[in-house]
């Protein structure tokens, strides 16, 4: 694996969203995400698989995104960059200080 990217490569424009209930109009409630906030990140590629789900192909990537450290960023948010959704799977303190985050995180591409 790459080193992750400077601090200072924090320039790329993403939406971060937040897992969210929304009303069914049936008296239940479906899944979705409202937005939590703008940032600026690095964004960069880790690696690529295939993947199968019932007979469709498609591919799988993962991706290594780097923020000023927020604390309100959990495993099940998501990243929308450049029109790509990006699943966040985890997150973790970039350094000793606590002033970045890494979010590991997740493309599935039909």
């Amino acid at each position: 694996m790459s080193a992750p990217a400077p601090p200072g490569a924090l320039r790329r424009r993403i939406a971060i969203e937040a897992p969210a209930d929304v009303a069914d109009g049936a008296g239940g409630v479906m899944r979705g995400f409202a937005a939590l906030a703008q940032v600026f990140a690095a964004v960069e590629p880790l690696s690529a698989h295939e993947a199968q789900a019932g007979r469709a192909l498609g591919l799988n990537r993962l991706w290594r995104v780097t923020i000023r450290a927020r604390g309100d960023v959990t495993g099940g948010h998501r990243v929308v960059w450049r029109g790509r959704v990006l699943d966040v799977l985890s997150v973790r303190p970039l350094d000793a200080d606590l002033r970045f985050e890494e979010l590991l995180c997740e493309e599935t591409a039909p």
